[in-house]
């Protein structure tokens, strides 16, 4: 891949992949001053999950996280052209991190009980794999901008909480995952 991106024409250097999801490919980006992340949207199959306009989904996604007070990264801007976000680049561990350290704090736990609350309340569900969550400054952040009508088969107690600790799923995971 180039070590330059794009966004409206304005230039990039690639630092690094931070991550591969079921919507688009996430960078982190710095444009000589600060850094980003930039997610270029893909349309890569997945089996498990139906997608209609991936960008649009994005935006409408943002603007109802934000709506209902859930600690997201800012979004800056994006490029309906190339199909790509840039957004603030919340710098931390993710959770999927700590639970591989044995870090997870009861902290952590009671922020993401207090972010579920919002959510149901507003019956929508996130993405609670543990990659989407970063800890800055203590303060938990849902990274991703997914969300989707609350379902209890995958809201955090029945789905989520199997990935927030060294559980059989987690462990399963990990072990097919690592390099």
């Amino acid at each position: 891949m180039n070590n330059i991106i794009t966004l409206n024409e304005k230039s990039f250097s690639i630092i690094k992949l931070l991550g591969k999801g079921k919507g688009g490919h996430s960078y982190l980006v710095s444009d000589g001053k600060n850094e980003y992340v930039l997610k270029q949207i893909h349309y890569e199959p997945c089996d498990y999950y139906k997608f209609g306009n991936k960008l649009i989904s994005e935006l409408s996604d943002y603007r109802k996280l934000q709506k209902i007070g859930i600690p997201i990264p800012q979004m800056i801007e994006f490029d309906s052209k190339n199909e790509r976000i840039l957004k603030e680049y919340i710098e931390g561990p993710s959770i999927y991190e700590l639970v591989v350290q044995d870090k997870i704090s009861k902290e952590y736990l009671q922020q993401i009980k207090s972010i579920c609350k919002l959510l149901y309340v507003a019956n929508i569900n996130i993405d609670y794999f543990p990659t989407n969550f970063i800890v800055r400054n203590s303060k938990l952040f849902y990274i991703d901008y997914e969300c989707n009508e609350y379902s209890p088969e995958w809201n955090f107690e029945n789905w989520g909480i199997k990935y927030w600790s060294k559980t059989d799923d987690f462990l399963n995971y990990y072990n097919t995952h690592k390099n």
